[in-house]
Formats: structure tokens, sequence, C-alpha cells
């Protein structure tokens, strides 16, 4: 896999995510205490793609705190504005210099599984996405299935990216048409967790029929399926709800299907 690299998507204001994006980046939102950026990492890292040499990621909304977070680790692209998917890794052509790219969505979750399929017995021209099975009717869907975060796109379609736009007009549909695209079913489970519904729903996954408290937080009150950051302080009730790092319930709140997030200093509000 020499001629492989990753690209971590990373740079949108996530405004479907709202209010949690006003503070904090959607690839720095935390999935069962773990940054989502740091997820879409270790599943790179997986497949022997890490470091700044073999893995990218590009930053706007927000981009001092994804910068401060992951600087050393991977090649990072700021944006003055967000250029869209396909905008992101045209700016990082030069970078690229030839080789083909795995590309994922930071606000991806995905559990159970790995992206070695993906890879599997790849020719190195067809694109590749990797997918889950959709409802019937569900618009959107490749082959009857939902995008699943992550894509395998061989240079040549590089090469041509525009400066902006999407990749699903500007490769995945063109190579569709083409008969160069192919699905790669995920095995595991996976979340697109750019809502706050979603978003819960990914973390209360990674909680499973238990909680999941870190390490440094204070937890006096009941918990119920529910994610703690480290030094949250949680002297009331939670029920299916997620309490970001630093946050604090305090005795005789009940939180239910929520979410409790912290300022960040510094951050824009």
């Amino acid at each position: 896999m020499s001629e492989l690299c990753a690209i971590v998507l990373a740079a949108g204001e996530g405004t479907r995510l709202r209010p949690l994006t006003l503070a904090r980046p959607k690839a720095l939102c935390p999935v069962g205490n773990v940054p989502l950026l740091d997820r879409a990492l270790a599943h790179l890292a997986g497949v022997g793609l890490a470091g700044p040499a073999r893995v990218a990621a590009n930053a706007s909304w927000l981009a001092d705190q994804v910068v401060a977070h992951a600087a050393g680790r991977v090649h990072l692209s700021v944006e003055p504005r967000p250029l869209g998917t396909a905008g992101g890794l045209a700016r990082l052509r030069d970078w690229i210099a030839g080789r083909a790219v795995l590309a994922g969505n930071a606000d991806a979750y995905l559990a159970g599984g790995s992206l070695a399929a993906l890879l599997a017995g790849w020719d190195g021209e067809t694109v590749r996405l990797l997918g889950v099975p959709a409802w019937p009717g569900v618009a959107g869907t490749f082959s009857g299935h939902a995008f699943a975060g992550f894509s395998l796109l061989p240079w040549r379609w590089v090469r041509d990216l525009p400066g902006g736009g999407e990749l699903v007009r500007a490769v995945w549909r063109p190579a569709e048409a083409a008969g160069r695209l192919e699905v790669v079913p995920f095995t595991g489970y996976f979340r697109d967790t750019g809502t706050p519904a979603d978003y819960l729903a990914a973390n209360l996954h990674a909680a499973g029929d238990g909680n999941l408290i870190a390490a440094g937080a204070t937890v006096t009150g009941r918990c119920r399926r529910a994610v703690v950051g480290a030094g949250a302080e949680v002297h009331g009730e939670l029920i299916r709800a997620v309490v970001w790092p630093g946050a604090r319930v305090r005795a005789g709140e009940r939180l239910t299907d929520a979410i409790r997030t912290a300022p960040i200093a510094g951050a824009a509000a």
C-alpha cells in the first residue's frame, strides 16, 4: 500500500449538529468519550495508514481546535472556508502526489468492523464505497446501500477534482454511470453522527447496555446507559444521556435522551 494515502474530511461547519458544534468542531465531538477524529485515525491505522506522510486532515470551522488536537499526527490543510468534500481533496492534490486516496468523513461512527474489506482485492482503478443496506425507497443510495463514511479513490479521479463541491457529484455518480463504482458492504455498525439524534444514538451504541464513565469524572447520581466525559460532574440522574468533558449535571436534575455540553475555553460562541 505504498501508493495509498488517506484523508479525513473534517472541515464542515456541522450545521445539522448544532448547537453541539457551536463550541466544538464536529470532528472533535466525542463518541464513547473518544473524539470522532481519533476514531477515524484509529480505523486508518488499522489498515497501516498513519503519520503525516500517509494521513492528512482538513479543517475550517473552529480550525484552531482541530490543528491543536491533531498537530504532528497528520498533515493538516486549513481552508479559509469549507470547500466541500471534493474541494477539500483538490486542495491537497500536491500532498497526494499521484497516490490513490482512502477518504473518510470525520462524522462517521463505525464499530465492530474494519476498513480492510474496502482495500481487499482492489484493482486500483475502480472507485469503491463502504456501504450499509438502505431501507427500500431511500434516496441517494448506491446499489441499495447508503454510504458508510469511507471511499477509495484512484488518482485519476482525484487529479481532476474541482476546487469546490462534493464527491458524490464529482466522483461517485460519474463513476457509477461509467460502470466503475463498487459498493463494499460494511459488516459492523455504522452511524452518520450529523444530527443530535444520531450523535446520541452513536454514543448509546458505544455504551452498550451499561455506562461509560471516563477517568477523572465525578458521578454521585444514578446512571443508566450514560456516557460521561473526563472532568464532568454528575450529581443528578442520567437515562440514555451524554455528558461532555467538564460539563455538570446538578443534584435534582434528570437528563433523559439528552446531551449536556460544556464550553471550551477560548472557543467561539
